[in-house]
């Protein structure tokens, strides 16, 4: 009997304590703190550690690759222009690198064109694009920004961003025939492109893609699940988070800028926790590049960014 009390009493204790580990106040603050998260994987462009300034040479791709490692990044977008050779053997040993480094080579960045009267040269700018994506399928890089290209008619960028990105056609044309060139390259890459298991995504840039009416138009008319969007935090210049929340449902990848020191051409303030909110809003799980476009120092302002966007973008599971 005296067993039989004891184990009566003990069990009583015990729910006692049950009960009161879930009082009102202790039970909603267990609710939020079980919430299970999970932050967007967060990569860098090996543009951030040059920005043009001097020989590509001075920052190679080899020291981008293991300075983002080290900095935390969870991979690199390789900004094409800025690589020392397409030599597959060149190729392989960054892929190794990236590997070793613990990286994931998760973007190419290039450039191409097709705004031009001259069919010769938006055949030119195709093939330049199919051989693109055909290195990225050498790298294993599954996503590729492209651009639609400009007029040109601005005498030199400095003077475009001056103009916040608008220019004048060439005389005799207008922008609805260009609409019809980009269009019509962009449909001659798809075919490579889903061979080679690499997704274009045509950037908010400058040309047709610098407002998000634009850039839909042209992936909503081509309407191909290789054809998305890569979309950029700071080129649109005014009413940014509405064009940014008209793209989103179609961003495959995200390019985030930060101005620490000042910016190259302009400074943007960005409320990136808004933007992540949107992203949330939208289901996007993927990759958030950094283009950090600003004067200070890579090695400080690098770091800084990243902790920036590793707050600002996560989602719940």
């Amino acid at each position: 009997m005296d067993r039989r009390k004891f184990m009566q009493g003990a069990a009583l204790v015990s729910a006692g304590t049950a009960f009161s580990s879930f009082s009102p106040i202790r039970g909603a603050t267990d609710l939020k703190n079980t919430k299970k998260i999970k932050h967007n994987p967060i990569g860098v462009s090996s543009y951030s550690f040059w920005q043009f300034n001097g020989p590509k040479e001075d920052v190679s791709m080899e020291y981008c690759i293991d300075k983002a490692a080290a900095m935390g990044f969870d991979g690199i977008e390789l900004l094409l222009v800025q690589m020392s050779s397409e030599e597959n053997s060149y190729l392989q040993k960054l892929k190794k690198r990236a590997f070793h480094a613990g990286l994931d080579l998760m973007g190419f960045s290039t450039h191409q064109g097709y705004v031009s009267p001259e069919k010769s040269a938006r055949d030119e700018n195709v093939a330049k694009t199919i051989h693109q994506i055909e290195l990225a399928y050498k790298l294993g890089i599954p996503t590729m920004r492209l651009n639609t290209g400009r007029w040109g008619t601005s005498g030199s960028f400095n003077e475009l961003m001056a103009n916040k990105g608008i220019e004048s056609p060439i005389e005799g044309y207008t922008d609805e025939d260009a609409f019809v060139w980009v269009i019509d390259a962009i449909e001659q890459c798809l075919p490579v492109a889903e061979k080679c298991g690499v997704v274009l995504g045509l950037e908010n840039h400058w040309g047709l893609g610098r407002t998000a009416e634009g850039v839909k138009r042209i992936v909503d008319s081509i309407d191909s699940p290789w054809l998305q969007v890569t979309l950029d935090t700071g080129n649109f210049l005014e009413n940014r988070e509405e064009q940014l929340k008209l793209l989103a449902p179609q961003a495959f990848l995200v390019q985030a800028k930060t101005y620490y020191g000042g910016g190259k051409w302009y400074t943007l303030d960005i409320d990136y926790p808004k933007i992540g909110q949107i992203m949330r809003d939208n289901n996007y799980r993927g990759y958030i590049s950094l283009e950090f476009e600003g004067n200070e120092s890579p090695e400080t302002a690098v770091p800084k960014s990243l902790e920036v966007l590793r707050d600002s973008f996560y989602y719940e599971l």
